[in-house]
């Protein structure tokens, strides 16, 4: 396939070195592209995020995204007014598609060669979702975005992540969202929450700290998967994180390392 840019554009300025992670998994949600809108993409969260990426590409971190389709169709509340929920959670798979190609089109604006995998076929818009393409992809410096989710109703994005991040072998999945960490309860309605800067999935589990799907955690614990939960709006964040820096919470199977 034609990447319509410049050889030198195939791989990232900088070296791996330095970086705690060399391969990474994003999960954004939709929502995040909002912006003040009350629904759809903001042109410059959209852009904002592209340069968030692009500045840990550009330090030889491999980089595959996953993003939600929330900010054009909630297929949960879909079905609550009454559609069926596998017909709404296609209609919300086709909604991370058109998300997935507007962060590319950003990314490739900055000189980053990018690559959408959907799990649901759309020759015409995405390659097919295959596994070893996308490692190969990642491999030569080239930032892959898994859109349609799993392609099977009633999972949500959050469990695509976890499900993708161990397909290709990230060291660690990220969650990007709007708090800067998990917390012991809501820190909206509850003034006394505190932000804990690790736990355990057990953990999370037992107090029912509900930031990422259940099915999500249950498979990032089950295989080891870190997991990093931060506030995207923070700029440079993601930057620090790969790092080594700590930011957000940091969930894993023992908690506290």
């Amino acid at each position: 396939m034609d990447d319509g840019k410049a050889v030198t554009h195939e791989e990232p300025a900088a070296g791996r070195s330095g970086n705690r992670y060399n391969r990474i998994l994003v999960k954004l949600s939709g929502e995040a592209l909002l912006g003040r809108q009350a629904f759809g993409t903001d042109p410059e969260v959209v852009d904002y995020v592209a340069g968030e990426i692009y500045d840990v590409w550009q330090h030889g971190v491999e980089t595959a995204l996953v993003i939600g389709g929330g900010n054009i169709f909630r297929g949960v509340k879909a079905a609550a007014r009454g559609m069926d929920r596998a017909t709404a959670d296609y209609v919300g798979m086709l909604a991370t598609v058109m998300n997935a190609i507007t962060i590319q089109e950003a990314l490739e604006k900055l000189g980053v060669v990018t690559r959408v995998q959907s799990a649901i076929s759309m020759s015409q818009l995405a390659e097919p979702y295959i596994r070893r393409r996308a490692i190969r992809h990642l491999e030569k410096g080239r930032v892959v975005i898994f859109a349609a989710g799993t392609g099977n109703p009633y999972f949500t994005t959050d469990t695509a992540a976890a499900l993708r991040a161990m397909e290709i072998g990230a060291e660690i999945m990220i969650k990007a969202t709007k708090v800067d960490g998990v917390y012991t309860a809501d820190p909206q309605t509850d003034p006394a929450a505190q932000r804990l800067e690790s736990l355990s999935y057990d953990d999370m589990i037992i107090r029912e700290l509900r930031v990422i799907d259940l099915t999500a955690v249950t498979l990032c614990k089950d295989n080891g998967l870190p997991l990093v939960i931060f506030d995207h709006r923070q700029k440079g964040a993601l930057r620090r994180l790969i790092a080594g820096e700590t930011v957000g919470s940091l969930v894993s199977v023992k908690g506290g390392t």
